[in-house]
């Protein structure tokens, strides 16, 4: 979200500019000033987005509809992570180039160290040394996270060690923010911000994020529709708040392994059952067939998400686009639609697969879309040649009218897609496509 991530820098910025001068209570030469303002801004910065990925990471439900979703969050919350660990990174380097000024300009007009003594000077020193002993490790957790090779379920256990790491740059923070801080808007925004991250952290580090929305259920069917996909049928009983179709969950089959974010593959009838696919795409999926037996108990949080075609714009033309797993929105999509068929909109439904002939989710789209005549199903064989572009996407190109498009599937095929369609329709189109990755 980087309209989202420009903002929240912007209102840090204007409150540090506010008492910029708060920073360097004495006269400073210009070299050592920008060195000094340079120091404290890029620290606030770091730690300020550092606070906003520790509470973006409770998974705030309330969030997901102004920001457009639960994937969304995740999206920011990873490139604030990513920016934050870089503005540390130059926080590090300033503070370690005081020797290069020296050496360019002297001591001379060097503003003065804020004065200390006793156990205050004792704290300074200690928030000195935990803060550059944890910058260094924060930075190696990001350098591991971008490492796609590392795998996933060691990061996972890396990462849960970053609230820790962050609580110590909160004292970092605290105790060597100037002091002229606290009686400029800078200050305020500062402690609201470490205490709002540092809230989160607790909650990270005491396992309660995503408590409230978890469900306890049983495993009631497993069925194998294609050699690399599990179908999943969970009985969640009464205490299930309901789903709409698209949306996803956190599903935790064995607590040693940890939850696992999955699309919802079915509708809401109101029993408290859900259906997962999940696709064989590491060791873990893989094995899930082997692991799983009726009657396994199951935790589900959830659910979250805003991948819903409701979204559309009235009177734009509906262009819905499902590779591989990414069909299963569009299942649960059309399953909702069955008992109340005049709610379907005019759409058009292109499936990219590998096999059509072995390929269960086939035979289970053209039954569906069977009873809803608004939909139009292609099914786009890759065996066959049959590659869908964004010349077949949009063959019926209609002047003056806007076009949504609805996208689940890989992540190349999507980008090709968006870029071709941008050089075409000229922006008359929205294109919607599920953000969500765990790293």
């Amino acid at each position: 979200m980087p309209t989202l991530l420009s903002a929240f820098i912007a209102i840090v910025i204007l409150a540090w500019s506010w008492g910029v001068g708060a920073a360097t209570p004495l006269p400073a030469s210009l070299p050592w000033a920008i060195y000094q303002h340079s120091l404290y801004l890029s620290g606030l910065l770091a730690i300020a987005l550092m606070s906003l990925t520790m509470m973006l990471a409770t998974r705030p439900a309330w969030l997901e509809r102004p920001l457009g979703g639960l994937d969304r969050i995740y999206r920011t919350h990873k490139w604030a992570g990513i920016l934050a660990v870089s503005l540390a990174g130059v926080h590090w380097l300033i503070e370690m180039g005081d020797d290069v000024v020296k050496s360019l300009v002297g001591r001379t007009g060097r503003p003065a160290e804020e004065h200390s003594a006793g156990l205050l000077k004792a704290m300074r020193h200690a928030a000195e040394e935990v803060g550059e002993w944890a910058i260094y490790v924060v930075i190696a957790m990001i350098a591991i996270t971008l490492w796609r090779r590392f795998p996933y379920k060691f990061w996972r256990n890396l990462h849960r060690a970053m609230p820790a790491l962050y609580l110590l740059l909160v004292f970092h923070a605290a105790w060597l923010a100037p002091v002229g801080w606290w009686n400029q808007p800078v200050g305020p925004l500062l402690g609201l911000l470490l205490m709002g991250g540092t809230i989160a952290a607790g909650l990270s580090l005491s396992g309660l994020i995503g408590r409230s929305r978890s469900n306890a259920g049983t495993v009631v069917a497993i069925r194998n529709p294609s050699p690399d996909v599990t179908e999943v049928v969970c009985e969640l009983g009464a205490d299930w708040r309901g789903h709409r179709a698209g949306q996803f969950a956190f599903v935790t089959f064995d607590r040693h392994e940890g939850h696992h974010p999955f699309t919802i593959a079915s509708a809401d009838q109101g029993d408290g059952r859900v259906t997962f696919l999940i696709k064989a795409l590491g060791d873990y999926t893989r094995d899930l067939t082997r692991h799983l037996a009726p009657g396994q108990a199951v935790s589900v949080e959830g659910p979250y998400g805003r991948f819903d075609f409701t979204r559309s714009r009235a009177g734009a033309r509906q262009i819905w686009v499902a590779g591989g797993i990414g069909v299963t929105p569009f299942i649960a999509w059309l399953e909702s639609l069955l008992g109340q068929p005049d709610r379907a909109p005019e759409a058009v439904l292109h499936y990219c697969t590998r096999n059509a002939d072995t390929d269960a989710a086939v035979a289970r789209l053209q039954v569906l879309s069977a009873e809803l005549p608004s939909i139009r199903l292609h099914v786009h064989d890759d065996s066959k040649g049959q590659r869908l572009t964004a010349a077949r996407l949009d063959r019926r190109q209609e002047q003056g009218r806007h076009t949504d498009i609805w996208f689940c599937g890989p992540a190349g095929l999507g980008s090709a897609l968006r870029a071709s369609l941008r050089n075409s329709r000229h922006g008359r189109f929205r294109f919607h496509q599920e953000a969500f990755e765990m790293r």
